[in-house]
């Protein structure tokens, strides 16, 4: 799955179940205390967020069939229930997700595809590519937005003070290691930003070529309001 796209594969095997016999296959196996015909079904196919709530029932169902006390059993079957309900619930929010984004990739597509570099600097950036068109009769136009952001947090004051001086090599690990983080939380804002402008009827055209991204007052970090680039022309 891309950032914040389905991928084709995962959308088939979405498209495979049916949420009803899903529901069915479900039920069946917490009466029968055995998966039985549900893994027939593509379900380790539709993403992490399917494929875990799968392997957390499975785990259920195991501690159920293992459990011999009443009480015991009382506890691992309203486990298992809750697993159960979990499960088709995943799989019919990642259908309804589906289905939004195939609405919205009819007048917006955004390339969630972006790598990060192979070295972080303090200054970085994160370029978003799309094509957008008003309505579908419309020809696709194309564009991109470049975020930019120098990572300049204040100092944290409650982070215990090491007994022993890191060596140069172990502080630049470090310092990757927080500018990976940070350059991952810029590429997905920049991410959502983009699609949320779009999904809320923003247009294309007004979109700038390059952002400075906003920082928190307080830690200079970025926040959930940093690459929200419409902001500026309000």
């Amino acid at each position: 799955m891309g950032e914040i796209t389905i991928s084709r594969d995962e959308q088939d095997a979405l498209k495979a179940i049916d949420s009803r016999e899903l529901h069915d296959l479900v039920d069946q196996a917490i009466r029968e205390e055995r998966t039985g015909e549900l893994h027939r079904l593509p379900l380790s196919r539709c993403g992490s967020y399917v494929s875990t709530q799968l392997h957390y029932f499975d785990q259920a169902l195991a501690r159920h069939r293992i459990a011999k006390s009443a009480r015991k059993r009382e506890e691992t079957g309203n486990a298992l229930r809750r697993a159960g309900r979990d499960l088709t619930f995943a799989v019919d929010a990642m259908k309804r997700r589906m289905e939004t984004e195939q609405a919205d990739a009819q007048l917006f597509q955004i390339n969630d595809q972006i790598m990060p570099p192979y070295r972080f600097s303090r200054q970085m950036s994160v370029r978003v590519s799309y094509r957008w068109r008003r309505t579908i009769a419309e020809e696709w136009q194309w564009g991109s937005i470049t975020f930019v952001h120098h990572h300049d947090p204040r100092p944290d004051y409650t982070m215990q003070t090491p007994k022993r001086k890191p060596s140069a090599a172990k502080q630049e690990q470090e310092l990757q290691n927080r500018l990976y983080q940070t350059w991952e939380h810029l590429m997905r804002g920049a991410l959502y930003s983009v699609r949320d402008y779009f999904r809320d009827g923003g247009d294309g055209a007004q979109i700038p070529e390059t952002f400075q991204v906003t920082v928190d007052s307080y830690s200079r970090g970025l926040n959930n309001y940093s690459t929200q680039f419409w902001r500026q022309q309000s």
